[in-house]
């Protein structure tokens, strides 16, 4: 076994390495065509509609996210701005980077708001945050889902800010992850991110660190 791992030079022949490993326990080969048919063959008798009301859906979210440490406010369009305006006053936040193609009436006077050309990571680094639109969210997981168009941005604006402001219509919110998945199939080739509150991770005694691959704070405002 020793040497039989000193033969693999590099982690692709290692791979490689393993993966024969695997099909010679199983008794037989694969190949693309037989790896293909059987993922077809493989049932998916996933629930694809919801069960709950409009406003349980919501309260759900809701309680999920805040549960993953998220401040959730709910308003109507015509008040985003505010909102907008009271959650970054709390937070004492004053410059966020923003996507192109944000909407312009979601951002309130008295703060600085620059629009993302494709800046450095040092550069997103010295931002109070970042605010974005979002692509769907999942009840269930308190996920939210972000994808590469306009007002929401490239993945890396997202991740290297210590704070994000994200904006998500109830219309957008689906119940399960089924849905969500057929909301984004169309756009499946798009980069994608999913986040359940902000970013924390946890080591062997369970001790929670935030922040360790993207912001640490995380607020969310709920259009209804």
């Amino acid at each position: 076994m020793g040497t039989e791992m000193m033969v693999a030079t590099n982690s692709g022949t290692a791979r490689a390495e393993v993966l024969r490993r695997i099909r010679v326990a199983k008794g037989g080969t694969s190949d693309t065509e037989t790896a293909g048919t059987a993922w077809s063959r493989v049932a998916r008798e996933y629930r694809r509609s919801a069960v709950l009301e409009p406003k349980s859906l919501l309260e759900l979210l809701e309680d999920r996210l805040r549960d993953y440490d998220a401040h959730v406010v709910r308003v109507g369009y015509c008040d985003v701005a505010d909102a907008v305006a009271k959650m970054l006053a709390a937070r004492g936040k004053r410059r966020l980077v923003v996507p192109a193609g944000l909407a312009a009436e979601w951002l309130p006077a008295g703060f600085e708001f620059v629009r993302d050309d494709g800046m450095s990571s040092t550069a997103l680094d010295a931002f109070d945050g970042v605010m974005t639109g979002s692509t769907v969210a999942i009840a269930v997981t308190g996920t939210v889902i972000l994808q590469n168009v306009p007002g929401q941005g490239r993945r890396a604006v997202t991740l290297v800010p210590d704070y994000h402001l994200c904006i998500v219509n109830a219309a957008d919110v689906v119940e399960t992850i089924p849905q969500a998945m057929d909301r984004l199939h169309e756009t499946a080739k798009l980069t994608t991110t999913f986040f359940s509150g902000p970013s924390a991770t946890a080591d062997i005694e369970m001790t929670r660190i935030k922040g360790v691959h993207g912001p640490r704070h995380l607020d969310v405002i709920l259009i209804v």
